[in-house]
């Protein structure tokens, strides 16, 4: 993976919290981290359109991954309504 260009974080202890978006192309690579102590599912969203989230992956647990993108679009990380309990989420995106 190369430099990063762009990261976002947010420390997320509330439902429906999400990191600020980023603006990816195709073929850019990234990585995403979630830390923490916490009972939540955060979730990887893109929008295509510039209107509407689409949910892409879900993770429970502590999870570092590094990806690709298919195809220009915005992507952020965070918790949707309904989906936290407890703790802290440490959620990263870099591109």
């Amino acid at each position: 993976m190369g430099a990063i260009r762009k990261s976002v974080t947010k420390s997320i202890t509330a439902e429906n919290v999400f990191t600020d978006l980023i603006q990816v192309d195709k073929g850019d690579t990234g990585s995403i981290s979630v830390s923490g102590t916490f009972v939540a599912t955060v979730t990887l969203q893109r929008r295509l359109d510039g209107a509407n989230w689409r949910d892409i992956e879900s993770y429970t647990a502590q999870t570092e991954k590094d990806f690709e993108v298919g195809e220009g679009s915005e992507i952020r990380l965070g918790v949707k309504t309904g989906d936290y309990t407890s703790g802290t989420v440490e959620a990263r995106l870099g591109i």
